[in-house]
């Protein structure tokens, strides 16, 4: 017998995020055109915080970030993203683990 296959936002759907209004951890830097990384993002953000705007940029809603570190290791250091943990008590809330 097989074990049920849980879909990803079942997963996530666990986790709660404390939001520290007006002060996101994360924000995409101005572009003209987005980079093929940050364009990248808008995929495989396991919490698809990333998303492209009617005027073709790439934004950002921190809300429900995971602080997984796809983001870091995909944009910050070609300066696509600023990146910071957010402040204490708040942020991504595991609750198994």
């Amino acid at each position: 017998m097989t074990a049920p296959v849980a879909r990803i936002e079942d997963r996530l759907y666990q986790n709660r995020y404390v939001v520290d209004a007006g002060r996101p951890h994360i924000k995409v830097r101005p572009h003209q055109f987005p980079s093929t990384n940050l364009l990248a993002l808008t995929r495989i953000c396991p919490a698809k915080c990333y998303e492209v705007n009617e005027n073709g940029q790439v934004e950002v809603t921190a809300d429900g970030c995971m602080e997984c570190g796809t983001c870091r290791v995909l944009c910050e250091a070609n300066g696509d993203i600023e990146w910071s943990y957010p402040r204490g008590g708040f942020g991504v809330l595991f609750k198994f683990g």
